[in-house]
Formats: structure tokens, sequence, C-alpha cells
């Protein structure tokens, strides 16, 4: 049906015109957010990743605290007898733990499978740990190795030992860093006709990796 006598219908131009500017402010609005969320991650992990890089280089003596205890004879005899199991220790047992030696193990799997003692290990970043019980005197011993805040912030990029809140957290910066990736390299393509050398950069970002791996990488 044609169209009205005087009506104009809209010139492709145009419509192409408004799809770019929805797009590109989409784009924008996208990249502006995933850069906002991932600000403070992405650079603690570029820290940390040349901190790691030069991990040989950067000395760190480790502060090795020791402490000891007893574990009530009413609580002594709660513990589970020698096994395969991993259960955790018994709440009121963990909680005179943590007051005789200042080391918490509550949720912890503890390993019961020795004659004489319950073993539990306690690493976290930047720290080893463990809380032993003997079970015949129910004496606890305790140490902690701390092995200094570089050592701590390059376990949070590793994600070593850091429990699954932060194993969470590195799977959603994780996406924010790809969307942040893919919205800049959409905005390049709308932007490089007017900034020539968008695309040999883009190019050499590929390549540079990529030779070195293949050349220097054996």
């Amino acid at each position: 049906m044609p169209a009205p006598r005087g009506s104009k219908s809209p010139k492709p131009g145009k419509k192409n015109k408004k799809a770019r500017a929805f797009w590109l402010k989409q784009l924008h609005t996208w990249h502006w957010v995933s850069a906002a969320i991932s600000l403070a991650a992405m650079f603690l992990f570029s820290v940390t990743g040349i901190t790691l890089n030069h991990a040989a280089s950067i000395g760190a003596e480790p502060v090795v605290t020791k402490s000891e205890g007893t574990l009530p004879a009413v609580l002594l005899a709660r513990l589970h007898p020698p096994g395969d199991a991993t259960d955790p220790l018994p709440a009121e047992v963990a909680k005179a733990v943590a007051g005789a030696v200042a080391l918490n193990p509550a949720g912890r799997a503890a390993d019961w499978s020795a004659e004489d003692e319950v073993y539990i290990a306690m690493p976290g970043p930047g720290r080893d740990a463990w809380v032993s019980i003997d079970r015949n005197t129910g004496q606890v011993a305790a140490e902690v190795t701390d092995r200094g805040w570089i050592s701590y912030l390059n376990d949070l990029h590793k994600g070593r030992n850091t429990g699954d809140a932060w194993f969470w957290f590195i799977d959603l910066f994780a996406a924010a860093c790809v969307l942040f990736t893919l919205t800049g390299l959409l905005l390049l393509q709308l932007h490089a006709r007017h900034r020539p050398m968008t695309w040999p950069l883009v190019i050499l970002s590929l390549i540079a990796p990529l030779l070195l791996a293949l050349l220097f990488i054996h």
C-alpha cells in the first residue's frame, strides 16, 4: 500500500544512525559498569601479578608462633575413636581448643586416623597453621607460620586456601572482566573508522603473547 501523499518514510541512513547511537549508549553503559565493579579487584590482581612474577626476589621471613594448652578430661572423652573419618571436632571441643591456643578449628576437617592424636590442618592465605590434640593427655599444641602480607595477597590472587566466598568472588570478578573486555572491543569497532591504529594495536595484543609463548617458552 503506498504511503499517504505528503508523508515521508524515514531514510535508511537515519535509521542506521539511531541504531548506532542506541548500541553506542548501551555499550558505554555496560563498559563503565563492568569497569566500576571490577576496578579494585583488577588493581589487586594486576599488582599481585607483578609480585608473583618476582616472588623469588621478594624476601620474606616467616614468623612462627607456637602455643599450648590442655583439654579437660570430660571433653577429651568426646573425641571420636581413631578411624578414616574427617569430621570436624565436636562444637564444645572446638570451643575449648580455641580458648586454649587462640586458633579456632570449628568446622575444619580433622584427621582422626592416628591412635595417639587428632590433627587439624588450618591453612589460610599467607599462612600455614595446625592444631594437634593428644588423645592420652589432652595436651593441645598449635603452630602458625605467617609468611607476610605479600604472600597473603599472592594467595588471594591464586585462590589458595581462601574458602568458598572468595572462590565465587573470583568467578564473578572474572565475568565482569570478560564483559569489560568484550564491550571495549565492540566500542573499538564502532570508533575504529576514526582511529586508524585501532586494529593494528588489537592484532599486536594477540600476536605478541602468542609469539612469546611459541618462541621463548619451552
